[in-house]
């Protein structure tokens, strides 16, 4: 049987003792509670000191626990899988990082982040553009056309992976379009890896909370002018996940 310790979820300025109920990760009801040094706190519940496998049950686990706290506090997000051997241990990560802490606490203050991903709807339409507009795949889809209209082998190869660089292009520049109509509204952004071919689009922006609605209205009036092009999936306010994520070595 694993020995029993302290997984460590999120760090928050505070030290009056909480109590944010049976929602641990591991689905053993583990009370969720808070371990303090001077005014801040570190937000733990009991585990074995056992490595959890990173699957969508367990990283919603540790999320939901993390975005529980957020409703009372502003929240330093720990890196998943996160277990201390002791009650003392996660004290003296506390006391030794304190003034890091300290700092990123003030950079979080009232900070939310917002996530927006964006998704062409007609891929064929991307493509034909692609072919219209690029001059090198252009000229590499006459060249690689014989006589009979059919592909030689290599041809499709050196065509393919000119649509794809011309694609990755396409993307990038439709990403600096929708990342500029938020950056008087952010105060930082993160784009993270895109998926498939369809998707051009995965940030992650740090508001205020005060530029809520504001941002809502941005992302309301994006969703019209992209109607027939592109669908969005909008998700916040989160915690900062993408743009804190404490590592502890012990």
């Amino acid at each position: 049987m694993a020995k029993e310790g302290e997984y460590v979820y999120c760090i928050i300025e505070s030290n009056e003792g909480r109590n944010f109920g049976p929602i641990g990760i591991g689905g053993r009801g583990d009370i969720v509670s808070t371990i303090g040094y001077n005014d801040i706190s570190a937000v733990i519940s009991s585990s074995p000191m056992t490595q959890y496998v990173i699957n969508r049950e367990n990283m919603m686990a540790h999320e939901k626990v993390i975005e529980e706290v957020m409703k009372d506090y502003t929240v330093l997000p720990v890196r998943f899988c996160t277990i201390a051997a002791s009650a003392e241990e996660v004290r003296t990560l506390l006391r030794r990082r304190y003034p890091e802490f300290k700092g990123l606490l003030r950079d979080m203050d009232n900070k939310v982040e917002m996530g927006l991903k964006g998704i062409w709807k007609d891929m064929n339409r991307i493509f034909n553009e692609i072919a219209e507009d690029n001059k090198e795949v252009k000229k590499l889809k006459k060249k690689a056309e014989d006589k009979t209209g059919k592909t030689g082998n290599t041809s499709k190869v050196s065509l393919g992976k000119a649509v794809k660089n011309a694609l990755d292009k396409k993307k990038d520049g439709e990403t600096q379009k929708v990342l500029n109509i938020f950056k008087r509204s952010a105060i930082d952004v993160r784009t993270n890896n895109l998926f498939g071919d369809s998707m051009f689009l995965n940030a992650a922006f740090l508001i205020d909370r005060t530029r809520e609605k504001e941002f809502d209205f941005l992302v309301e009036d994006l969703a019209k002018d992209y109607e027939e092009r592109a669908k969005f999936k909008y998700v916040g306010p989160a915690p900062p996940f993408n743009f804190v994520n404490i590592v502890v070595k012990w």
